[in-house]
This record gives C-alpha cells, sequence and structure tokens, in this order.
C-alpha cells in the first residue's frame, strides 16, 4: 500500500490527517450502524456509558472540527493553485451547494433507505456545504479580519446558549439551523432534523482559511511546524484550565471514586453544537496530529492514510452504503437480535468491523483517488 500520488510533506500531512479522522469516522458510524440498541447522549451519561463505548465515542469527536478545519485550510491552497480568492469564491459557493444537496439525497438515502424520505437528517456534510458557503463570502475578508470573525465565532457562540424562540416559529427554524439543534416541521410528511447547527462550523472553516499562509511553498517548514506547535499547546492548555475551572459553555464535570470515570468525565464534552472546549480539545490535539505527520515525512504508514484522505467524499459515500447493506444482510440472516434492531453483543465487535472494513475498502479507494490526481481534466472530480 502506499500514497496515491507523491506529495510535498506538509501537503501530504493534510491528506494522512484527514485520512485518520475518516477513519475514526467509520468507527463511530460502524457503531451507529451496529450498536442501535446502546446508543449515546451528548454529552455521555458517564454513569451508564462503559469506558470501552467512551472512547469510541470520543475518538470520533475529531472528525467533524478537523476535516471542517482542513477544508478550510485546502480552500486556502487552492487559491494559491489558481486565480486566487475569486476562484476559491466560486468554487466554495459550487461545492457547498454541491454538498448541501448531496446531503439532501444520496446521503439521507444511505441512512434511512427511505424514498420519499420523511425525515431529512441535516448532519455534517449540510455543515460543511453551509460552512463554505458562508466562506465563499468570508474569503474577502482581510485575513486579520477574517481570522477574529473566526474566533469571535468560536470563543463566543456559547454566550447564545440562553436564546430561545418559540417552538415552531421562523425564528426558531433558523435559530436551530445556526445554533440550536432541533426539528423543522416542512409538512405533514416531511419533518428535517437538524443535527450539526452551523454557526460554530463556521467560524472552525474560516479558522482553518485564516491558517493557510502556515502552508505556503516560501514558508520554512520549521516555523510552520513551530506554528502547529504553539497553537495545538495553546488550544489544549487553554482547554485543560478552562474545564478544570468548570467554566463557560459545558456541564460541570465531577470526580468519582473511580479515577477512570473522573477522567470520562473531565473529558465529556458537547459536540451538538460544539462548544468552545470541545473545538479547544479537538482543533488542539488536530493541529498537533498534523505536525506529527509533516514530521513522519514519507512513511508507508502516512501514505496508507492519504490514500484515504484523498478521496474523502467517495469514501464516506461508499462507506455509508456498505455499511447499510452489511446491516440489510445482518437481519436478513439473523433477524432483529437486539429488541428492535439486529447489532453486535460488544464493544469488540465493532472495533473488529471497524478494523476490516478499511482493508476491503482501500482497493476502491486508492483507484478513485488516483482517477482524481490523473484526471484533471473532468472538472466534477474536484467535487468529490
Amino acid at each position: 500500500m502506499t500514497d496515491a500520488v507523491p506529495q510535498r510533506p506538509r501537503l501530504l500531512a493534510i491528506d494522512a490527517l484527514r485520512g485518520l479522522v475518516i477513519l475514526f469516522m467509520l468507527l463511530d458510524h460502524v457503531r451507529e450502524t451496529f450498536l442501535l440498541h446502546r446508543q449515546v447522549s451528548d454529552p455521555m451519561n458517564i454513569d451508564s456509558t462503559e469506558p470501552a463505548l467512551f472512547v469510541s465515542r470520543t475518538l470520533a469527536h475529531l472528525c467533524a472540527p478537523v476535516f471542517v478545519l482542513l477544508t478550510g485550510l485546502s480552500a486556502w491552497l487552492y487559491g494559491q493553485k489558481y486565480q486566487g480568492r475569486r476562484d476559491v469564491s466560486a468554487f466554495l459557493f459550487k461545492r457547498g451547494l454541491f454538498l448541501v444537496v448531496l446531503e439532501f439525497t444520496l446521503v439521507n438515502f444511505a441512512w434511512t433507505f427511505q424514498l420519499p424520505p420523511s425525515v431529512i437528517y441535516m448532519q455534517v456534510i449540510w455543515a460543511i456545504g453551509v460552512s463554505m458557503l458562508a466562506l465563499a463570502a468570508l474569503v474577502w475578508l482581510p485575513r486579520p479580519l477574517l481570522i477574529a470573525v473566526a474566533l469571535v465565532i468560536i470563543a463566543g457562540h456559547n454566550l447564545l446558549d440562553g436564546l430561545h424562540f418559540t417552538p415552531g416559529s421562523a425564528l426558531q427554524n433558523a435559530w436551530a439551523i445556526l445554533h440550536e439543534r432541533g426539528w423543522i416541521e416542512v409538512g405533514d410528511a416531511l419533518r428535517l432534523r437538524i443535527t450539526y447547527p452551523v454557526l460554530p462550523w463556521i467560524g472552525v472553516i474560516a479558522l482553518g482559511y485564516g491558517l493557510g499562509p502556515w502552508f505556503a511553498n516560501t514558508l520554512q517548514p520549521a516555523l510552520r511546524q513551530r506554528y502547529l506547535l504553539l497553537s495545538g499547546a495553546a488550544a489544549l492548555l487553554g482547554f485543560v484550565v478552562a474545564r478544570a475551572a468548570n467554566g463557560y459553555g459545558e456541564k460541570p464535570w465531577q470526580a468519582y471514586d473511580d479515577g477512570v470515570r473522573t477522567l470520562m468525565s473531565f473529558f465529556n464534552v458537547t459536540k451538538y453544537p460544539p462548544s468552545l472546549l470541545f473545538l479547544a480539545l479537538t482543533l488542539g490535539l488536530g493541529l498537533l496530529l498534523l505536525l506529527a505527520f509533516e514530521r513522519a515525512g514519507q512513511k508507508r504508514w502516512i501514505g496508507v492514510l492519504a490514500t484515504f484522505g484523498a478521496a474523502p467524499m467517495f469514501f464516506y459515500l461508499l462507506h455509508l452504503y456498505v455499511l447499510k447493506m452489511l446491516y440489510v444482510i445482518g437481519v436478513a440472516l439473523f433477524g432483529l437480535n437486539q429488541g428492535n434492531y439486529f447489532g453486535a453483543d460488544s464493544i469488540g465487535a465493532i472495533w473488529l468491523v471497524a478494523l476490516a472494513l478499511p482493508v476491503a475498502l482501500y482497493v476502491p479507494v486508492r483507484w478513485f483517488a488516483r482517477l482524481k490526481a490523473r484526471r484533471r481534466d473532468l472538472a466534477w472530480l474536484k467535487y468529490l
């Protein structure tokens, strides 16, 4: 197994980090598919969530923040490759619309297998799409102002947690899209479930774009790596200090007689919408991982991860449909063995499936990644 295309270390590291979080996402979606009878809340209930399940879910917390940050960073790199902000803005607008349509169609069908749908789940692809639409406008701001807007959104959106509107009103529907997870009634036969309110994600994608100059050809690798180390460490230090003080934007953690559960409580942060502490923890780790991957150079395992990261949308759609087909086959062979669901008896089985699937999916993903690299004349491939 080798990477799809030879790349410079800084670009290879971006794809490798994207590939790693894709595999964490796969683990979480295997859990969502075959452990539906043991769903977890957000944040999780420490008293009823076993450590192995907590770790499985917490690893997946890295996925959306890192992926959205790298989407913003990749948009900046796209502008360096083409004609600057005008091309970036146009591309972001078109791809953002494409992702929103994709969420409403192929992605939603992969989760529900229902046509026409009675519920449309507006999840991470929707949030990335809307964030790209917002970034299409934000790229015209001067970089210092864009970064300031990003940090104000990320750090300040929890001040809005107490703001609510009348259920079912137009204001509440708009607020559900922006900040408060909820339902929108479209009609008697259709409802929208806003799983990923978009406001914090707009801040994250804008921050990723603002970090773009760190990855310019002209910047010395040692200086970029220093920036990554300092910013990642600062984010994690900020998380630890604010969390220890049981401060802003999160439910208080508590000490248990069991040290493991105390740690679980400390790291039990809110994803929907992502709190400041959630983003400080996940983005801090993401920046340090990006540093580690760049320093690792072109090692074989980096190339394998980069292959998955080079074709993220193809992998996303492929794995959703593979998981759904595996679930249907499981029901056909064994019936509903977990109450109203077919599923596994243990977290160990979930991990085994999550380890086997990347091996099975590697060849088609590598083929598509190489196709994207080879056929640059096919403009539509840029959208996958």
